[in-house]
């Protein structure tokens, strides 16, 4: 902007020039401010020298003069006026101004005292007590930041900055219904907050409430179009509304606007990889890897893409990046970690559960052949598992992971890093089954003797998972879907344990024979399989559990499912006597249920006739 630019900005915001610089200092003072909230920072910079130089010790032009440095990012500048404005006239404005710009200079613990201070001057002042918070914040002290946010809110009940960054700690503690809260008082006392509308979608999305979560980002992208972030968690609701191809557009803008943005292009491969659209989603996943080659989210959804279209080699590697994305908690086991890399013969080896059970079930048959090598195996695993496992032939000890104290060993290896320690290829997975230790005969008879006569063919049924998995909306299905299913001829037997409030009722309507009350863990539950003809589970331990001991399984698979049961063929290369019961592109059940009743019935058929006496 030239001088004659200048001065018609000046004089379009209504501030005299020839008349105001020959007034007092503070209508220069009033003049500058007026100025620097115009934009036109270096007018009032000049105005505010006028002032200085009638008056130098003046408090209101030295804070002013320390604001128009800030502006301007000269940071040090801004510290040295307004620290001479606080000298001349500690009043809390000012005490408050100098914590804003130590704040910002990132001289954290002096801008506290300085909030502090101010607040100590002017308890009721709401701003004073939102700095405070803010800056407690940036301390990483959120529970104190919140007290400080409460105590402005009291003061001020529509506070809007105030609101919102109550809302953000809460979101970022997870917790999600709390936020809310904060985040729609400060919606209704200003709707068109582009920022606070992305923040609510992102609880709201945390809380499973799509469709709101949908509505508040299309607003927040109306109000701001230009940002990159809103765009992405667009595409990200969309994702999970299971509307993938819509979700592409948001992501491809975000990357328009913004194309280094990595969480974008993950997004996006993994709308691709939903869409079976698998080259164009390794594309992306190699944009992500040369833009930021460390980044553990894009070494994850990679690795599980390889896996799932049969490169193991490289996904096995990929997937220790697990632990840097925090899925699960690290044990953070002093001893060596062993990968296959080093004799272990005559050393203790801790095998960690690291993931969920079903994973532990899937990679025990890797135990016996790290017990081969010569070492001792002690194994960790969860609670309900620990029975079971501890009567593996090769298992020297089995503990609990909830274990505070654990036995001596000289190194470890998490159970789900085995495949990679053993070099598994899709060729050479150890698949001979069974190879978890079938239970104990007399619990067979127990069972037994709770089912009574043996007159119809007998299937189990799972018919969801874990509901914190991060697939479970696609991998479980509601009891009221396998209506159809039960309608053969045929005892059928609950294998679910926590049963959901939405199944709980029809549980009580249908003839399901339901004993999971006496399955206190996974050795009663194996006992109780082995009296059973056949299991339907959804992708859940169970599945894992009847694999492993070699029952016959029907597994039902959404239409892109987990890594372990790659794409499009009917068998498992980890479990001979599974059987893959998948979604088609339609992506629902009563397809793939209607035809698992036709594939049933002639079972049942098959059985009956090798029942029955000649």
């Amino acid at each position: 902007m030239n001088r004659r630019e200048r001065r018609a900005a000046s004089k379009k915001n209504g501030i005299a020039s020839s008349s105001t610089q020959a007034g007092s200092p503070a209508a220069l003072c009033d003049s500058a401010r007026r100025l620097l909230l115009a934009g036109l920072a270096t007018e009032a910079a000049d105005r505010c020298q006028h002032a200085l130089a009638i008056d130098p010790i003046r408090a209101d032009s030295l804070c002013l003069m320390g604001e128009i440095c800030l502006h301007a990012g000269q940071l040090d500048q801004a510290i040295e006026w307004v620290s001479r404005a606080v000298r001349a006239d500690p009043k809390a404005a000012y005490v408050s101004t100098l914590g804003i710009v130590l704040q910002r200079a990132g001289r954290l613990g002096e801008a506290l005292k300085a909030f502090e201070k101010a607040i100590s001057i002017e308890p009721e002042n709401a701003e004073h007590w939102k700095n405070f918070g803010a800056v407690l914040i940036d301390l990483n002290h959120p529970d104190q930041a919140l007290l400080g946010l409460q105590q402005a809110l009291k003061l001020r009940p529509r506070y809007v900055d105030a609101a919102n960054l109550s809302g953000l700690i809460l979101y970022r503690k997870e917790r999600h219904a709390e936020a809310l809260e904060f985040f729609n008082l400060s919606l209704e006392a200003e709707p068109a907050q582009a920022d606070a509308l992305q923040l609510r979608a992102l609880v709201l999305m945390n809380l499973k409430r799509f469709e709101q979560a949908l509505a508040d980002n299309q607003r927040s992208r109306q109000l701001d179009p230009r940002d990159a972030n809103t765009h992405n968690n667009l595409g990200t609701v969309l994702q999970k509304l299971g509307r993938y191809r819509d979700s592409l557009e948001s992501y491809d803008r975000a990357i328009a606007l913004r194309p280094d943005f990595v969480l974008a292009l993950n997004g996006k491969a993994h709308s691709l990889i939903e869409l079976r659209r698998i080259d164009q989603a390794l594309a992306c996943y190699a944009r992500s890897m040369a833009l930021d080659p460390e980044n553990p989210e894009t070494r994850w959804g990679l690795a599980l893409l390889q896996m799932l279209v049969g490169n193991f080699e490289a996904g096995w590697v990929g997937r220790e990046s697990r632990w840097k994305l925090g899925l699960m908690p690290d044990p953070k086991l002093p001893q060596p970690l062993w990968l296959g890399d080093r004799s272990i013969e005559g050393k203790a080896i801790l095998l960690y559960a690291d993931e969920g059970i079903g994973d532990t079930f899937q990679f025990a048959r890797y135990i016996p052949m790290v017990a081969d090598l010569g070492a001792r195996v002690i194994v960790a695993v969860a609670d309900p598992a620990c029975s079971l496992m501890s009567r593996l032939e090769s298992v020297a000890e089995c503990i609990p992971t909830s274990m505070a104290t654990r036995p001596a060993f000289d190194f470890h290896c998490h159970i789900s890093s085995l495949p990679l320690a053993f070099k598994t290829t899709l060729a050479t997975i150890p698949s001979a089954v069974p190879y978890l230790p079938a239970p104990a005969d007399e619990r067979i008879e127990a069972w037994e003797r709770r089912l009574g006569a043996r007159d119809k063919f007998r299937v189990g049924l799972v018919w969801s998972g874990n509901p914190g998995h991060i697939n479970d909306h696609n991998r479980s299905v509601a009891l009221r879907e396998l209506t159809s299913l039960l309608g053969v001829d045929a005892t059928f037997v609950s294998l679910q344990k926590d049963v959901r409030d939405r199944d709980k009722e029809a549980l009580s309507s249908v003839d399901i024979v339901d004993m999971t009350e006496a399955l206190s863990d996974f050795d009663e539950t194996s006992a109780l399989m082995a009296c059973l003809d056949l299991v339907i589970s959804v992708d859940t331990s169970v599945a894992h559990l009847a694999g492993g001991l070699g029952r016959p399984v029907w597994i039902l698979l959404p239409y892109t499912p987990d890594y372990r049961w790659m794409l499009d063929r009917e068998d498992s290369p980890w479990y001979p006597t599974a059987r893959l019961f998948r979604q088609t592109a339609a992506r629902e059940w009563s397809s793939v249920l209607d035809r698992m009743r036709i594939e049933l019935g002639a079972l049942i058929e098959g059985w009956r006739r090798r029942s029955t006496p000649m």
